[in-house]
């Protein structure tokens, strides 16, 4: 029932019947007064052409000629009548009912008819005075006095007054009469209301029930058009209103999805912030970005966005201009771009902020021109060895052909140290560059590192040096490995510890298995190496002293080769060193 007065029909049916229902209140007061005042005046007549009568008789004969039955008869129905000589004297009364005395004497005494007896027409008057019928009532009663002439003069009055019930009955009457006309209008206005309000409702539900399968993304219905009004206009309307709902909803998912793709694959941060610098939208690359400043800023509560940032998106909201800054933060450099963002009345709804990491970029940059320091460093001494001694012999500078097979010995040596520093390079290039084939093989572990470990037994006695070799693994163990290649790793390290250790050292080679991987490690006695040069050991060229390293014939390549290599295996490659107390190489290979 709730539902039907909050409905269209309901307001429909409800605004029509209101709107009924006054007219007709307002017609049947009308009516009924209208009504009520005609039975007055016909009343009033009715008692004027009586009062007439029974006067022009009394005036004509005298009173005591007329008999009470005459003026009797000639009263109607409801009627009463009481003649009053000038003294005011009661001589004839033709009343019925009770109270008739009470009626006389409230009539006579009223001022309003005690000018009858001067004036020679009649007077009219509405009065309360006791009812005929019951003790104790007030009736409104209409009163008429005529007066009595004789020889042009008056001499007496006759009172006549009408009983209010037939009045009554008839208003009642015809109350019922315009009530009952009132009632079976309200019955067909009801009816005929609820049947076109259904009529006109039924459509619109119809469209209700479409707009609501809209919302929910079902664009396929469509409403029936049968009718050619303005419904039916509206229905077509609706329809053409999906249809074009549904491809703008295409068009816009299609274009999402592309933004989407975009931002989802571009490797700079995209940040997007309101106009109070909250985050709107950001990519993965983003996220990963916040996260990273979350976690380093150690302070509690705080915001994830650096302040330097938060200080040029100010800029850009306040100013309305693109603003573009490479800012150094916690040892990470970024290139950062903000630009503001407009909506359609071209004010600042907020701002884009595009943020590119450039720490590798700058690393890689100081590692090129690093590389091509080094590499020019390395190489300017052997090609001034060669220019010299060769220059040396071709002007015949030496006399003797021992000094002579000195300088070509030299000569030689250069050569082979300019080959192994190419050679090194070429294949540093390789295996970073992914061109580097393995051809592994199971070998036995144990046996392969000591047979390696056994080649530098007599360099590392000459040195003066105690090389020896430790393992906990079995000699059935097997791992897949190429084995030119790990000799490679090996030789590097064994070779780098002996050289790097002073007599009467020691260099141990261990191996072990920790979870599912072999523990290979090469530990000495040696000079050690600083704590701030550890993160850079595997770095091309890199060396803690380069003095020292020339002087023992390094190229400052070995190191990252073989990280490159145990990497090519799945395998990793740590060190740990004191410095005056030693150093320690471990790597692990899968098992």
């Amino acid at each position: 029932m709730i539902k039907i007065w909050r409905s269209i029909v309901g307001k429909l049916w409800v605004t029509i019947l209101l709107l009924v229902s006054f007219v007709l209140f307002v017609c049947t007061i009308l009516m009924l007064e209208f009504l009520e005042n005609y039975h007055k005046e016909q009343a009033e007549q009715s008692l004027r052409q009586t009062a007439s009568t029974i006067a022009s008789i009394v005036d004509n004969y005298d009173l005591e000629q007329l008999t009470d039955e005459i003026i009797q008869e000639m009263l109607p129905d409801d009627t009463n009548a009481f003649i009053v000589s000038q003294d005011r004297e009661v001589v004839s009364a033709f009343q019925t009912g009770t109270n008739n005395e009470k009626i006389q004497d409230n009539i006579i005494k009223n001022k309003a008819f005690s000018k009858i007896y001067e004036l020679d027409i009649p007077i009219i008057k509405e009065m309360i005075l006791p009812s005929q019928t019951e003790e104790e009532k007030m009736e409104n009663y209409i009163v008429l006095s005529y007066p009595l002439k004789s020889d042009n003069e008056v001499h007496g009055s006759i009172f006549i007054y009408q009983n209010p019930i037939a009045l009554h009955e008839t208003s009642q009457e015809t109350t019922k009469i315009v009530f009952l006309s009132a009632f079976i209008a309200f019955v067909l206005t009801t009816f005929f209301a609820f049947f076109l309000s259904s009529r006109i409702t039924w459509p619109l539900r119809k469209m209700r029930e479409h707009a609501f399968e809209l919302a929910k993304g079902k664009f396929d219905e469509t409403l029936p058009t049968t009718q050619n009004d303005e419904i039916g206009q509206l229905a077509v309307a609706f329809n053409q209103m999906g249809r074009q709902l549904k491809h703008h909803l295409e068009v816009i998912n299609q274009e999402k999805e592309q933004l989407a793709s975009v931002l989802t694959s571009m490797t700079d941060s995209v940040i997007t912030f309101n106009r109070d610098g909250t985050i709107l939208l950001s990519n993965p690359p983003a996220e990963k970005l916040l996260q990273k400043w979350f976690l380093g800023n150690k302070s509690e509560g705080a915001s994830p966005i650096p302040a330097e940032i938060y200080h040029m998106l100010d800029h850009v909201l306040n100013f309305e201009d693109k603003l573009e800054e490479d800012i150094e933060m916690n040892g990470f450099y970024y290139r950062i771009t903000i630009s503001p963002l407009k909506n359609s009345e071209q004010s600042i709804r907020g701002a884009i902020a595009v943020i590119r990491d450039m720490t590798e970029q700058l690393r890689l940059d100081k590692l090129r021109s690093d590389f091509i320091a080094n590499v020019s460093h390395e190489l300017r001494t052997p090609i001034s060895m060669l220019q010299g001694y060769s220059e040396a012999l071709l002007d015949d500078v030496v006399t003797s052909e021992e000094d002579r097979n000195e300088m070509i010995r030299i000569i030689y040596d250069e050569s082979q140290r300019m080959g192994r520093l190419v050679k090194d390079l070429l294949d540093l290039a390789r295996m970073e560059s992914g061109y580097t084939t393995l051809y592994k093989e199971n070998v036995p572990m144990v046996h392969v590192l000591e047979r390696i470990t056994q080649k530098f037994a007599q360099v590392a006695k000459e040195s003066q040096v105690q090389l020896q070799f430790k393992t906990t693994l079995s000699e059935d163990v097997e791992v897949s490995l190429d084995e030119d290649r790990i000799e490679q790793v090996l030789t590097n390290l064994i070779d780098n510890a002996i050289r790097h250790t002073s007599k009467e050292g020691s260099v141990t080679v261990s191996l072990e298995q920790e979870l599912s991987y072999a523990k290979i490690q090469v530990a000495d006695t040696g000079e050690g190496i600083p704590k701030e040069d550890l993160p850079f050991v595997f770095e091309r060229f890199y060396k803690a002293d380069k003095a020292r390293t020339r002087s023992k014939g390094g190229t400052g390549l070995g190191l990252a080769i073989a990280k490159n290599i145990v990497e090519a295996h799945k395998g990793n490659i740590r060190v740990d060193s004191i410095a005056g107390e030693g150093t320690t190489f471990t790597f692990y290979l899968p098992l």
